[in-house]
């Protein structure tokens, strides 16, 4: 598979894993979720039940295309450098146990949901909370090695690689934000996300090199 093709479906995938992510790890919870009102929280992930699930599926989902991206990812930069192309399938991969093995939280929402059992649920929103911001440490970690790689290898611009960097530094500074001043409210990664888009986008029109076959 040449290189070019290599880099049409990563591109795919990349693109394809935004909305699913946004819709399962943003959208649903900040709809559904009320702070401070366990009360209509459960009314309304009762009264929307499929879309709770929905949630559940693409979070999960986003998980099986991420091991997809990252393996063609690898295959399109291993050759600027081997190492740094491992550390990114590394960072990627720690993600994905993390992900699957939280939304069991999730799962057991719906299986308490029509119990009187309040503070259970409580609780299994909040270690999902928690578990989303443990998990968004690789999901910003795996960007450093990307930007490198990207900024290394001479047939995407130098400033992808760059924001692919910030995106990293963003994820990781919003992880250690909310664990240290959950009451901060400021979240970094809504302004330095913007090399996850170029990028892949990138990709799509521009590719790379088809001279190279792996």
């Amino acid at each position: 598979m040449t290189l070019h093709k290599i880099a049409k479906y990563a591109a795919l995938n990349y693109l394809l894993l935004i909305p699913l992510g946004i819709f399962g790890i943003i959208y649903v919870p900040t709809s559904l979720i009320v702070a401070d009102d366990i009360t209509q929280t459960i009314s309304n992930i009762k009264a929307n039940e499929m879309l709770f699930r929905g949630s559940i599926l693409s979070a999960l989902t986003v998980q099986l295309f991420n091991i997809v991206l990252v393996i063609l990812l690898f295959k399109l930069f291993t050759h600027v450098n081997k190492t740094m192309s491992y550390i990114m399938v590394i960072f990627s991969l720690l993600a994905v146990p993390i992900v699957f093995l939280n939304e069991i939280n999730h799962i057991a929402v719906l299986s308490l949901i029509d119990s009187n059992s309040k503070h259970l649920i409580l609780l299994c929103l909040d270690l999902h909370q928690h578990g989303i911001i443990i998990a968004q440490v690789f999901w910003g970690l795996w960007l450093f090695p990307l930007g490198y790689l990207v900024y290394k290898s001479g047939t995407v611009p130098k400033f992808i690689g760059v924001l692919l960097i910030i995106g990293c530094m963003g994820y990781v500074i919003d992880s250690f934000t909310l664990i240290l001043f959950p009451s901060l409210g400021i979240t970094f990664s809504e302004f330095t996300f913007i090399g996850e888009v170029i990028f892949p986008l990138w990709l799509l029109i521009k590719g790379v090199k088809q001279s190279k076959i792996i």
